[in-house]
Order: structure tokens, then sequence, then C-alpha cells
């Protein structure tokens, strides 16, 4: 029989923690998240930080509030102060997961601001990071979904950091069983009200057919290098653009945006429409306004429409973005995309 692969390396799972001086680590009381608050105090430079953790209590389960006091209690037994952060007020009754996390990100990131933090870490892991390729796959994503998610990425002006990204959930559980450390299972991972456990499902009809874990992460990988070209070169487009870059004006010739492939026309648009308006658009929105602004472009007729909250014109030889007028009182704005 194969030896069993060594116990995870704190130092080596832990590095891309090391350049921020206060952290606060997102633990939930599963065996992803206990894994990680074992690495973070077995952490050579742990003694050099200020680490904390935080647990979200959503109320959407009743033992929530027993396991998040539990996890405190690990917590303290480790080293580290605990938060018990409380998800207050009226629950939504459709996209639960959805505004859940959104939910659960700003009472991390509010906390974090709290203590001096200027990172969050949470324990996504290899198998999460293949199940979210998956998930986006099933949605229709474009490069940038199918890259899933990143080790250090942003939210809310804070970092975001995913270390464990590499490594698999039964690396992380065998981690807590050779530390006799017990962990929590959510029920609503089993739940098939839910896509994500619908998918999970699948998996080994999946596997057989060889879209298996491996194969979705080599997928995510491939796609997060195509989306980092894409992303400096639109980058690169944007920077060497003649164009007139106002606070909420961005006007240009058309003739220069004629010559640009339509992925970069695509991120340009969505750059300034984020910039202008009141957020970036979605996908399939500013692809349907994309594909008509490239063809007015080729046939040099007048377009209009508007786009998460910006309007987007092309008349006169020229394409401007500009903010959305407001709503005429009884009325609709003007909305072709």
């Amino acid at each position: 029989m194969p030896a069993e692969p060594p116990l995870l390396d704190p130092d080596r799972a832990l590095a891309p923690l090391a350049a921020h001086d206060a952290l606060l680590l997102a633990v939930s009381g599963g065996p992803d998240s206990v894994a990680l608050a074992l690495l973070a105090s077995r952490w050579r430079l742990a003694t050099q930080k200020r680490i904390e953790i935080a647990t979200v209590d959503h109320g959407l389960r009743a033992e929530a509030a027993q396991e998040a006091a539990q996890v405190g209690e690990w917590a303290r037994a480790l080293g580290f102060a605990h938060h018990r952060l409380r998800w207050e007020g009226e629950k939504p009754a459709t996209r639960i997961q959805e505004r859940a996390r959104a939910a659960r990100y700003r009472l991390l990131c509010g906390r974090a601001r709290d203590i001096g933090a200027t990172a969050i870490v949470t324990a996504h892991h290899a198998d999460d990071q293949a199940e979210t390729a998956l998930f986006r796959l099933t949605r229709g994503s474009g490069v940038a979904g199918l890259a899933a998610m990143a080790i250090a990425s942003r939210v809310d002006g804070l970092a975001l950091l995913r270390p464990l990204l590499g490594f698999r959930k039964a690396a992380l559980e065998r981690l807590c069983a050779e530390a006799g450390h017990p962990y929590f299972r959510d029920p609503s991972n089993e739940n098939p009200a839910y896509a994500r456990v619908r998918l999970r499902r699948l998996a080994a009809t999946l596997a057989a057919e060889g879209l298996d874990v491996e194969a979705l992460l080599r997928l995510s990988a491939r796609a997060a290098r195509a989306e980092e070209a894409l992303a400096w070169s639109a980058e690169q487009a944007a920077s060497t653009l003649p164009a007139e870059r106002g606070e909420k004006r961005f006007r240009v010739a058309a003739e220069a945006l004629r010559a640009l492939p339509r992925e970069l026309l695509l991120r340009l648009l969505a750059a300034e429409i984020a910039r202008i308006g009141s957020g970036e658009p979605r996908l399939e929105r500013l692809e349907r306004a994309g594909a008509r602004l490239a063809d007015a472009l080729a046939t040099e007729t007048r377009f209009k429409t508007t786009l998460g909250g910006a309007t987007v014109t092309f008349e006169h030889a020229a394409v401007v973005v500009s903010p959305e007028p407001p709503r005429r009182k009884g009325g609709a704005r003007d909305e072709n995309a």
C-alpha cells in the first residue's frame, strides 16, 4: 500500500499570510476551517502576528449559536481571541446562500477593521475550487468565472486570502484526525435544495466521463492563465486608447474601437460603465450590448443603451459613456440592452 502523505506543513501552507501583521481567520467549525486554525496555531510566524478568529452565526439553524460558542472555546484553547458575529434581521426567502455569503463577508470585514486586521483568511480548498469551476461552468460563466477563486483577492478594501486552495479536503480532515480535534458537519451540505449539493451528487458520474476534481482544477488553472493575459491586454489597450476620460464621462473616437477584438471591447466597456455608472453590469447583458455596439460601429449606425447605471451612445463618430439620467416620474428609462 502507498504510504500516507505527510501532514501539511504550516509554514508552507500559510506562506500567503506572511505579508500581513494582523489577520482575521474565518472559522465555522467544519473540518476545513478547524484545520486552518490548527495550522495557524503551529505556524512559525504566529507569535509575530496578531491572529484572531471569527465565527459567523447566520441564524439559519437552531444549533448555530451553540456551535459558534464551541468554536470560541476551541479558538481560545489554541491561543486565539474569538469573535461571534451574528447575521441579524429578517432572512431572505430566495437566494439564501448567495445572500448569506454577502452577509458573512460584510460581518467579517467589519470585525477585521475593528481589530486592525488587513486580511481575512478563509479555508477554501481544492475541492471547493473544483466545485466552483463546475458550478460556474453550468451557469455559462466567462473565462474569469471559470478561473474560480484566487489565493489572494480583495473584499471591501481588505485582502481576502485562501491559502489552502492547493490542498484537498481529505488532507485537511486527516490533519484534524491526527490532532484528535473534533469538528462539525453542516447539514446544509447535504440539502438537495442547493445547486452545489446536487452537483456534488453527480461527482461520480462526471468523474467516470473524465470530469473529476483534477480535470476541473486543470480547467480552472488554465482559465486563470487566460484571464490574466486578457486582463493585461485590456489594460494595455485602455492605456493606449486616445480617449477623453472625465470623472463622469468617457469619449473615444469610433475608429479607435473598430480594431479591438470583441473581448477587449467588452472589457473596456465594462470598466468604464463600472467607473461612471453604479456597478459592473452582468456578463449576459454586457455581451448583448457589446454585440449591438460592434454592429453599429461596423455599419456606422446610431446606437444607444443604458447598462449598469450608465448610458452608452454612438453617434457623430464617437462612443460616449455617461451617467444614466434619472427615471422620469411614472415613466421608464431607455433600456435597449
